[in-house]
């Protein structure tokens, strides 16, 4: 990745400094990216003697508990006034894996915009970021911002730096946010990367197992019932969408997480070009989209669901009930269908 010169110096003259109090954020429901790249760039900010205090607004999936570090990340949700003491207190928020300050819960999100003399840096690879920062490394390409704190990494203090630790964190957020490298921007640099990692001894097989094979019963019980029983397809197949409600998640002891991956699945069939899941909160439904090749999600979600993300994955919220959300979807895939993006 060449990143701009002005912004490599800018970014250098921000922490090769005195030492500051700085906060990392990443977003709601934090997944293996989020986390990866957040862990993974604290380290290399208190080895530059700053002190660091890693937020995420609510609780990370228990399969990823096993992560270096992890323990030191700070929830919102359970500690509200440590959170508000810190931001309070910041000279540099690092805002690492979404491009706006809404996509983190609305409490937090106000949180921190009341602290306005914080310098505000956003390091992402989400589309169309707006203009609320003051430096900002945002690259929708990338396949992941675990890749961009690597490049970031690599360009102020080289890959001679990269620790073990580091290195575990790092490829977490790769293999999680390319689907264990099968989709998204796959890139000769990318599989660079990834060897830079192995070098430091990381042990891949032992990290892939710890995230892709470490789920409970309860998990796998619910998958199942998801796939048989709330999976419909529609327009002859190319398009389908799995819906929970939450008593059905209470069922299966769901846990942080359980459902991840599941809108996923049903690109496994061969024709199908787009799916959604619809999974059920106290206030609204999380809307999650995949699709395939030049089918776009992000505009989807954007025109349906004020959301956004990725071309082949994006997400967004309904308000209304989930009957109402999914008879809203079927009527959206067929205007876009009409349209000729489907």
């Amino acid at each position: 990745m060449d990143f701009p010169k002005q912004n490599i110096d800018a970014l250098r003259g921000l922490i090769e400094c005195e030492p500051r109090n700085v906060v990392v954020l990443s977003h709601t429901n934090p997944d293996g990216d989020a986390l990866g790249s957040s862990l993974a760039w604290g380290e290399a900010l208190r080895r530059q003697g700053h002190k660091v205090t890693c937020v995420v607004p609510n609780n990370y999936p228990y399969y990823l508990e096993w992560m270096t570090g992890i323990k030191d990340v700070v929830i919102y949700k359970s500690e509200e006034s440590r959170v508000k003491a810190a931001v309070a207190e910041a000279d540099l928020i690092f805002c690492l894996d979404f491009h706006s300050l809404t996509r983190l819960d609305a409490p937090l999100c106000e949180v921190v915009r009341t602290n306005t003399t914080a310098t505000r840096v956003l390091v992402d690879h989400h589309l169309n970021p707006p203009q609320e920062f003051n430096l900002m490394f945002s690259y929708p390409e990338s396949s992941s911002t675990s890749y961009l704190v690597y490049c970031l990494i690599e360009a102020l203090w080289g890959t001679q730096s990269i620790t073990a630790t580091q290195a575990e964190v790092l490829y977490v957020g790769m293999m999680t946010d390319t689907g264990n490298f099968s989709f998204s921007t796959l890139t000769p640099d990318l599989y660079r990367a990834v060897a830079v990692l192995c070098e430091t001894g990381i042990n891949i097989p032992q990290l892939y197992n710890n995230v892709y094979n470490a789920f409970t019963e309860g998990r796998a019980r619910l998958f199942g019932y998801t796939i048989n029983r709330k999976m419909k397809l529609l327009r002859k197949g190319t398009v389908a969408h799995l819906s929970l409600t939450e008593a059905e998640m209470r069922r299966f002891w769901f846990q942080q997480g359980d459902s991840e991956g599941f809108v996923n699945y049903p690109l496994t069939i061969k024709k199908m070009r787009m799916s959604a899941m619809f999974t059920e909160h106290k206030d609204f439904i999380r809307v999650s989209l995949r699709s395939r090749g030049a089918v776009d999600v992000n505009l989807f979600a954007g025109r349906y669901f004020q959301g956004g993300g990725h071309k082949n994955a994006a997400g967004g919220k309904s308000f209304v009930s989930m009957e109402e959300t999914i008879a809203h979807f079927e009527r959206a895939v067929e205007e876009f269908a009409k349209e000729g993006h489907l």
